[in-house]
């Protein structure tokens, strides 16, 4: 691993767990461009890590630290997500400059890097969460080409495999988004990042029958 400390953090608040994984990409031009704001005081943002394309680590944050990347934000009932989580940042241009797939080495890093943070810390399944999962709102990170079905395979996050049911009502949708950890203010927006996640091919906001399919077996799994 890397190390680049970077000066924006700050102290948990104390008893508070580490429960969440925040999964995000960088959203810059460069690997580069990324590093420098996240190691910049008056940026006022960082993450625990970086991972570049080609799977190298950067440490920024202690994970005992809070790291400034989630800002505002809603799962589960919690709001300050950066007290209580780890976040990853991926280099990635992301939707403004050229959404790409994340490489092979760069998943394979995550792998290993999520693993030994589930290891040290009580984060559940059900709490390794993308940007947009938490702020649906704001974000769209890490979008419809990150690999979530991968991830749950090696154990890191949910991925809803065999247990679709036939049939439920769409109007089911809200309970069962808030049910899984979702915010509901704005339904669309928060359908929206539900499908980037687990109906990549089709994340139109639409409070359809196979959405709330979908959303009563992730829903499921966190029971």
């Amino acid at each position: 691993m890397i190390e680049m400390p970077s000066p924006n953090f700050d102290a948990r608040p104390a008893g508070c767990p580490i429960d969440m994984l925040v999964i995000h990409y960088t959203g810059m031009r460069s690997a580069e461009a990324a590093l420098a704001r996240l190691g910049d005081a008056e940026a006022g943002v960082s993450a625990h890590y970086v991972i570049d394309e080609d799977g190298s680590v950067i440490g920024l944050v202690e994970e005992g630290r809070r790291a400034w990347h989630a800002g505002r934000g809603w799962w589960r009932g919690e709001e300050d997500i950066n007290a209580r989580s780890v976040g990853v940042e991926l280099v990635n241009p992301g939707h403004e400059f050229g959404y790409r797939p994340f490489p092979e080495a760069q998943m394979s890093a995550l792998e290993n890097l999520a693993q030994g943070i589930l290891a040290r810390h009580p984060i559940a399944r059900r709490n390794v969460v993308g940007h947009a999962d938490v702020a649906p709102r704001r974000k769209r990170d890490p979008g419809e080409l990150f690999d979530w079905r991968r991830l749950a395979g090696a154990g890191i996050g949910l991925w809803p495999e065999a247990a679709v049911p036939a049939t439920v009502d769409p109007d089911s949708l809200p309970a069962l988004l808030s049910e899984i950890g979702y915010e509901t203010k704005d339904l669309s927006a928060t359908t929206t990042a539900f499908q980037r996640r687990f109906r990549p091919a089709r994340f139109d906001g639409v409070a359809d029958a196979e959405t709330a399919r979908l959303a009563a077996a992730v829903a499921a799994l966190c029971t």
